[in-house]
């Protein structure tokens, strides 16, 4: 019989069946269902197989499967790296007693974790329903059973560690009022595993079903109100920032207690969602196994874990970018009127830098402070810099579908409304940068030649600047190309140093600057802490895209590589000086229309490269699925076609998405109801050692909490002497 043989061979050689090509997604469901029709008309072989699978894993240790894979590691990045390349040159020893080790034999291709995730959510109900343990091999569930339990008594201690950690508790100071949650969500793990051990006597090697099991209800209601603290601590990201470690942190604390939940269906069949439960540790296992040595892996999940911080806090969330009605879409004219302004007299500048005799590195310098202190410029002024803005919009983007703005299907169509409303904003913003730059550009070299006898430049250079827009006969659109990753990278500067500010309390450490303090008046001191608080990120996101800008033609003279950068904005400008200062005989309405068609194209491009980055930033940090970005490919097009004018006049209705307030709290216009959390009264303080009180009639009017995490209940015990707390807070001195 099959299940008196645990040799993972014959379970290979199963897989080996099953195994279809990666893009093959109907073959994969067929080959499913063969299967499923197998075991459908042989029920016998069903059991067999459950029991030849349960022997097969009790020769491995379980509880690292369990607790450790598919979580995030707390190692650093550099580490993983030195130790993926120690394993290219000396490959690292196989735990052969772990259960990975087990899925990597019989999931021998790299690619088989890509085509069972193209198995449909239905086929696998289906094939783990036909998959059931007999009652006479009942004893084989309950070493597995043992060891699940135990696994659930690791994972509660972790949860509590990294809930009560310190560096979490110095930056999230009122997680010191809900700590319970923490504390108590090991009191109920360790309580539902006793119970459930003693009632299902797993201590005498069987799993005697009881007639009414033990109810995880208490302990899932824990975990759930830990859950709610996390996504409190990640609202106060947006005012307080974040870290790589505390990212990474939160990370592994949200990832152990969705693996708890599970472990706690696949052992209770709360809800009846055992199956779901058993597809996702499966999956996650064979991810594990065919992705740990790769360097791939290691770059996608860091990756995600700095789309995370990046979506978490980016500038002010993008929203101020994104016009949705006539009001919002002529205020985007007219600050990017203001930077078309600069813009005319920063090209010049750079024009004129070319008479200068300098050398690569000076050239480079010079370059970069024209494009880097005209953009800081701008910004201080209340301008903008068109295709700069959909690289700031990626936490705009995540928050359309995050967890609590609907189904996916409705996320994915309010992203496509989203991506309209920015091409919109876009088209706006570049027409206010040219039609302002273009004249600006025009009356500067009118009133040079009124001014000086000799040109700006002559001839020959208005021929190569006239050729460097064209979108053929150039690398036009490739050096467009490199400046809309540039754009993307500003963005993600800006949200760096934005979160920066936040996490470091930048703009109060210089309120109480005492050197400062002894130069400037108080008033003075108070508005720079606020300004640079407030405008840090941006400043410094501008600047060292100027800077990037200005230093890549001379890094590719170095490196004898054909590297520069073409922006809509400037090249609108030199366009205009070209064509000013080009000889008559060489000037034609050919080269004047493949010119403008070139600065036109240079634009599109510099606009789909930044904001393709910065959607694919947001995606990443929701893990959505590559499918899902061709269904969202194909909503946005078919909008092109049906409605065009949606792409460049404001609809008459507008859409409305997420708004983040003041403390960091994400609003959502679609979400009617809030969630209710299930609460026992005595949950917390019952496996604190207190005993449950009952309310007495309130006497005096009750004041509501307005703190941070308000929505977490938690009782008060009777008979302790809470620490006194000064009427009045210290101030200290500055």
């Amino acid at each position: 019989m099959l299940k008196e043989l645990p040799e993972p061979e014959s379970l290979k050689r199963l897989v080996d069946f099953l195994r279809v090509d990666v893009e093959d997604v109907e073959g994969a469901n067929e080959r499913i269902d063969v299967l499923i029709d197998m075991l459908k008309n042989n029920p016998d072989y069903g059991e067999g197989l459950a029991a030849f699978i349960l022997r097969l894993i009790f020769q491995y240790r379980q509880i690292p499967l369990y607790t450790d894979t598919g979580i995030a590691s707390d190692e650093t990045f550099s580490n993983s790296v030195f130790r993926l390349i120690g394993h290219r040159f000396l490959p690292l020893l196989p735990n052969e007693e772990l259960v990975v080790e087990l899925a990597n034999f019989i999931f021998s291709k790299k690619s088989d974790w890509r085509w069972l995730a193209n198995i449909q959510e239905e086929k696998w109900d289906e094939l783990v329903n036909l998959v059931q343990v007999n009652p006479c091999d009942l004893g084989l569930v309950a070493p597995i059973k043992n060891n699940i339990l135990n696994a659930i008594v690791i994972l509660s201690y972790r949860i509590s560690g990294m809930g009560l950690h310190a560096e979490l508790m110095e930056f999230y100071p009122e997680l010191l009022n809900h700590s319970a949650s923490f504390v108590a969500q090991n009191q109920e793990a360790i309580l539902f595993v006793n119970q459930y051990r003693a009632l299902h006597h797993l201590d005498d090697l069987t799993d005697t079903m009881p007639e009414q099991d033990i109810d995880p209800a208490p302990l899932l209601v824990m975990l759930e109100q830990c859950e709610e603290i996390v996504i409190s601590v990640r609202k106060r990201v947006y005012k307080t920032g974040i870290s790589i470690r505390m990212t990474n942190l939160l990370v592994r604390l949200e990832q152990s207690i969705h693996r708890m939940q599970i472990l706690i269906e696949l052992i209770t069949d709360k809800d009846q969602n055992r199956d779901k439960a058993v597809v996702e540790l499966m999956t996650q296992v064979v991810k594990a196994a065919k992705t740990r040595y790769t360097f791939a892996s290691l770059i996608e999940n860091n990756t995600k874990l700095l789309s995370r911080k990046i979506t978490e806090n980016s500038g002010r969330v993008g929203e101020h970018y994104i016009g949705t009605d006539r009001a919002a879409y002529w205020r985007m004219y007219r600050k990017a009127a203001i930077g078309g302004l600069f813009i005319g007299f920063m090209a010049t500048l750079k024009t004129l830098a070319y008479h200068l005799a300098l050398a690569p590195i000076g050239r480079a310098f010079v370059n970069s402070m024209i494009y880097g202190l005209g953009f800081v410029f701008i910004h201080i002024a209340k301008g903008t810099v068109a295709t700069k803005q959909p690289a700031m919009t990626a936490a705009a983007i995540a928050s359309t579908i995050s967890d609590g703005s609907g189904k996916k299907a409705k996320q994915l169509s309010k992203l496509a409304e989203l991506i309209v409303d920015i091409f919109r904003t876009q088209f706006i913003a570049i027409l206010g940068n040219i039609s302002v730059a273009m004249p600006v550009a025009f009356l500067i070299a009118y009133a040079w030649g009124y001014l000086h006898e000799t040109p700006m430049i002559d001839g020959k250079m208005a021929a190569h600047l006239l050729h460097d827009l064209h979108p053929f006969a150039s690398l036009s659109l490739p050096h467009a190309a490199i400046a809309g990753v540039f754009l993307f990278f500003s963005g993600l500067i800006a949200g760096y140093y934005d979160n920066l500010a936040a996490y470091n309390h930048i703009g109060e450490r210089i309120r109480r600057h005492t050197l400062l303090a002894k130069i400037l008046p108080t008033r003075w001191q108070e508005r720079l802490g606020s300004f640079v608080e407030a405008n840090l990120g941006a400043i410094m996101g501008n600047f060292i895209f100027g800077c990037f800008l200005g230093s890549t033609a001379t890094l590719g003279y170095m490196l004898g590589l054909p590297l520069d950068i073409r922006h809509i904005a400037f090249a609108s400008a030199n366009f205009v000086h070209g064509v000013y200062y080009l000889s008559p005989s060489d000037l034609d309405w050919q080269v004047i229309s493949i010119s403008f068609i070139g600065v036109i194209l240079i634009g599109l491009v510099n606009l789909l490269v930044s904001f393709s980055l910065a959607l694919m930033v947001a995606l990443r940090s929701k893990e959505v699925k590559i499918f899902e970005w061709k269904k969202l490919n194909s909503m946005v097009f078919s909008h092109f076609l049906t409605r065009p004018w949606d792409f460049f006049w404001p609809r008459k209705e507008s859409v409305s998405y997420a708004e983040i307030t003041t403390d960091g709290e994400i609003i959502f216009d679609d979400q009617s109801q809030t969630k209710e959390t299930r609460f026992f009264s005595d949950a917390i303080i019952r496996r604190l050692g207190f005993k449950s009180k009952v309310e007495p009639e309130p006497t005096e009017p009750v004041v509501e909490d307005k703190g941070e995490f308000s929505d977490i209940q938690v009782e008060e015990p009777q008979n302790v002497n809470p620490l006194p707390k000064p009427a009045n807070p210290p101030k200290l001195p500055k």
